[in-house]
């Protein structure tokens, strides 16, 4: 349980103080930025999302820099950022900010993805995440974060940055889910 280990575990726990932020019906009021009126638990949450996603830049840099990647590493660090960003999106339909067929998609993705990566650990290969994957979830972080910020500061231009971040990040879902499953097919040939 090295330190990178501990920074992405510390992710992870932070997952269900974000969960209880959005979810309970906190009333803190509302925070009025130009035309938009954004609720202070939603701020908080964004915040929190924010800094929970940071972690995964600095337990991976900090894990490379120092030689610390682990096989524990290779496998939890992609599952706390499938955990924050389910949570995340599932909390986004629930405060009608995304539309739950997206929310569907991605996390179907993950599960199949995370489905061979199990495959995978069976034949004793742990498959870390790929380039397209770490963009797409880049992409999904910047996604949620501005849905949470209910679009703010765009808003003042009236440019949907949120919702177009939102749909990239279902196309380089399913693009690199696809991309995941030609690269690593024979995982699942070989699977008994």
């Amino acid at each position: 349980m090295n330190i990178p280990n501990k920074i992405t575990l510390s992710r992870i726990f932070l997952i269900p103080i974000f969960i209880i932020l959005l979810a309970v019906p906190f009333d803190w009021g509302t925070i009025d930025i130009g035309d938009t009126a954004l609720p202070v638990n939603h701020l908080a949450g964004a915040i929190l999302f924010i800094i929970a996603s940071c972690t995964d830049w600095v337990d991976g840099y900090y894990a490379r820099k120092y030689n610390l990647v682990t096989n524990l590493g290779k496998f939890l660090d992609p599952l706390a950022d499938k955990l924050l960003v389910s949570a995340a999106l599932i909390l986004l339909v629930q405060l009608d900010l995304a539309p739950a067929w997206i929310t569907i998609i991605i996390i179907s993705r993950e599960f199949a993805v995370t489905g061979l990566r199990l495959v995978a650990a069976g034949a004793g290969t742990v498959m870390a995440a790929g380039k397209m994957g770490k963009q797409k979830t880049a992409v999904q972080i910047v996604a949620i974060s501005a849905l949470l910020l209910h679009n703010w500061p765009f808003s003042y231009l009236g440019f949907p940055f949120a919702t177009i971040c939102l749909y990239l990040a279902l196309i380089l879902t399913i693009v690199s889910g696809v991309d995941y499953f030609v690269r690593n097919w024979s995982v699942m040939k070989e699977s008994k």
